[in-house]
C-alpha cells in the first residue's frame, strides 16, 4: 500500500516510447459536508497510474500466456480447477446457461429498500477458474474469468472501470488489465485466455467499437501526443484515426495531451467524443467535442486552469459532461457539444448544473432513450443516488445510501445501451455513517444494498433487483469491485479478492442473468 500511494503522489517521467509523464488521480475527495455522516469512500485513485508507472519504469511485462483449455488454466493458482477435463462441458458462460436453467432463474425479484438490517453475506467459496457457481442468495451465475498467476498477468487481473465497457460489440471478448499496464483479451464464452495486446499501454483510453467486434480504439497513455488509433484485434493492424495535435495547438499553443482522464466514453454509436486538453505540466487548457465521422471539432471551451476530474460524451452524443471536484472547479456540468448558449429550454446559460462536485457516476439512457446523469449525492439528507435528465434538468431521487445510520461507497455502470432504463450498481466499504474508520459492518447492521451488485430502473420509485454478492471486503482503491455491465444487461464483471487480504488474490469474475431477468422490454 505504501508503494502504491508513493507512486500516486508523484509524476513519473520517462522517454517518448510510451508516455512522458503519469498523472495521479486524487486518492480521496474532501469529507462530506453533511453533518454526522462520514464520507464513504475514495474516488478513482487510478490503478492505471501505478500500472503505467511500472510499465514505463521497466517492470517485467506480462507474458503472452497460453490459451490452453479452461480446465487446464486453473492449474496451481488459488482456486484452480486442476485441469479436470470432465467439467469442460459446463465451463464458461455455457455452464452459466445450464446453471440458470437448473435453478429456473428467469426474472429477478424486486427489493424492498425498507427491508432493514440483518442482511448477512452468504459464504460462497472462491469459485474455481471457469466453473460456474450459483450465488447462494439469488441463484444467478457467478464464474471466475481469470487466473492471473497461471495466465502470467503481473500481480493481479482486473477489468478497467465501471464507466468503461469491457465487452466487445458481439460479447465475444473481454478486455482485462494487469498491474504492469498491459492489456489482455479473454474469450467471453469459454473464458479462455486469448492474447496480450501489443500496442495499448497504461491508461490508453480503450474503447470498443460499438458494432464491429474486432475494433478497439486507444490513445497513447494519458493522451500524450493527442492522437487516436484503431486496433484490429483479429489482424493486429493499427491505423491512425485522428491527429488532434496541430488543430489543438492553434487553439491552445501549449496543448500536449487530449484524453478523458480515465472515465469518459464516446456516444453510444461511437460517433461523438469529448476530450479535455492539458499542457506538458498537466495544467488544464480546455475541453472540446469531436465528430469522428467528419473528423471535425464541433465546439470548444476554455477551462481557465480549472482542471476537470474527467469528461465524457453522453450516450446520445448531444452533450459533453465535464466533472470538477469541489476543490478544482464548478462541480459537474453538461454542455451542448458546440458549447454555445443557451444550453436549452431548461437554462439560458451555456451549461446545465448536474452536481455541486464530482462523485462516482455514469451517464445512461432512461426508458425513453434520453440521456440521464446518474450519481450519488453524499451531501443530501439520505446520501441519495439520483438521476438528472440532461435535457430538462429534472432530478429524480432513486434510493438512499444511508439506511440504518450506515454508509457505503459505490460505483455505477450505465453502459447497457441496448437495454435502456437500467443501471448496474456495485457497493463496497460499508461502515457506520458517523465513523468511516470502522471497516465493515456485522451482519446484524448490514443493510439491503451492502457488498453486492444490483440493477436499478431509471424511473420514479425505481424497481431495484439484487443480482449477486460481491464477496469483497475492499477498503483500498485497487481492490474495489467497480462492476461493469454489457450492452444487453445480461453479463456483468466485477473485481474481487474474494475476501482475501492480498492484491495477489484479486481476479475478475463474471455474473450472468437471463434475458428475461429484468422483465419485458
Amino acid at each position: 500500500m505504501t508503494e502504491f500511494r508513493s507512486l500516486l503522489a508523484r509524476r513519473v517521467r520517462v522517454g517518448q516510447s510510451a508516455a512522458t509523464s503519469v498523472v495521479a488521480h486524487p486518492a480521496k475527495l474532501p469529507a462530506s459536508s453533511h453533518p454526522g455522516v462520514a464520507r464513504p469512500g475514495p474516488r478513482r485513485a487510478g490503478w492505471l497510474v501505478l500500472s503505467a508507472a511500472m510499465l514505463m519504469l521497466g517492470c517485467s511485462a506480462a507474458g503472452s500466456g497460453d490459451a490452453g483449455t479452461v480446465g487446464a488454466a486453473g492449474g496451481s493458482g488459488a482456486g484452480g480447477s486442476g485441469g479436470d477435463a470432465s467439467i469442460s462441458a459446463v465451463t464458461g458462460t455455457k455452464g452459466c446457461t445450464t446453471l440458470l436453467a437448473k435453478h429456473k432463474q428467469r426474472r429477478l425479484k424486486s427489493i424492498d429498500p425498507q427491508a432493514g438490517a440483518g442482511q448477512g453475506v452468504p459464504d460462497l467459496p472462491r469459485p474455481k477458474k471457469g466453473l460456474p457457481e450459483a450465488d447462494p442468495a439469488y441463484g444467478n451465475c457467478v464464474v471466475r474469468v481469470t487466473d492471473h498467476a497461471e495466465e502470467k498477468l503481473a500481480r493481479f487481473a482486473r477489468h478497467d472501470y465501471s464507466r468503461r465497457q469491457a465487452f466487445n460489440a458481439d460479447g465475444s471478448r473481454i478486455l482485462i488489465g494487469a498491474n504492469d499496464g498491459t492489456w489482455h483479451l479473454y474469450d467471453a464464452n469459454t473464458l479462455e485466455y486469448v492474447e496480450r495486446l501489443s500496442k495499448p499501454a497504461g491508461d490508453a483510453e480503450l474503447q470498443w467499437h460499438p458494432t464491429d467486434p474486432d475494433l478497439l480504439y486507444f490513445m497513447p497513455a494519458n493522451g500524450l501526443g493527442m492522437k487516436l488509433y484503431e486496433l484490429n484485434v483479429k489482424s493486429g493492424s493499427v491505423r491512425e484515426v485522428a491527429d488532434f495535435g496541430d488543430r489543438l495547438k492553434k487553439i491552445w499553443p501549449g496543448a500536449a495531451a487530449a484524453w478523458t482522464k480515465a472515465e469518459g466514453a464516446p456516444s453510444a454509436d461511437g460517433r461523438y467524443w469529448c476530450f479535455m486538453v492539458d499542457d506538458a505540466e498537466w495544467h488544464s487548457l480546455g475541453v472540446f467535442a469531436w465528430d469522428m465521422k467528419e473528423d471535425r471539432i464541433l465546439g470548444k471551451m476554455d477551462t481557465k486552469g480549472d482542471r476537470p476530474d474527467h469528461v465524457s460524451m453522453s450516450p446520445s452524443g448531444k452533450y459533453c459532461v465535464v466533472s470538477h471536484t469541489t476543490a478544482t472547479g464548478p462541480g459537474t456540468r453538461a454542455y451542448r457539444r458546440d458549447f454555445q448558449a443557451p444550453y436549452g429550454t431548461s437554462t439560458p446559460d451555456a451549461w446545465l448544473q448536474l452536481h455541486t462536485t464530482s462523485e462516482h457516476s455514469d451517464i445512461a439512457l432512461d426508458p425513453q432513450g434520453r440521456d440521464v446523469y446518474v450519481s450519488v449525492d453524499y451531501q443530501s439528507n439520505g446520501g441519495d443516488v439520483f438521476m438528472l435528465n440532461l435535457e430538462t434538468g429534472q432530478r429524480t431521487p432513486l434510493f438512499s445510501t444511508y439506511p440504518g445510520r450506515t454508509a457505503t461507497a459505490l460505483h455505477i455502470s450505465g453502459k447497457a445501451y441496448n437495454r435502456p432504463g437500467w443501471v448496474l450498481v456495485s457497493t463496497y466499504a460499508e461502515h457506520p455513517a458517523d465513523d468511516s474508520s470502522v471497516q465493515g459492518l456485522h451482519d446484524e447492521r448490514r443493510q439491503w444494498l451492502h457488498r453486492k451488485m444490483f440493477a436499478v430502473s431509471l424511473t420514479e420509485n425505481p424497481d431495484i433487483r439484487s443480482i449477486a454478492y460481491i464477496n469483497s471486503d475492499a477498503f483500498k482503491y485497487e481492490a474495489e469491485p467497480q462492476a461493469t455491465v454489457n450492452r444487453n444487461f445480461t453479463r456483468m464483471l466485477f473485481n474481487s479478492t474474494w475476501n482475501g487480504s492480498s492484491m495477489a488474490d484479486q481476479e475478475v469474475f463474471l455474473t450472468a442473468i437471463t434475458a428475461q431477468a429484468l422483465g419485458s422490454r
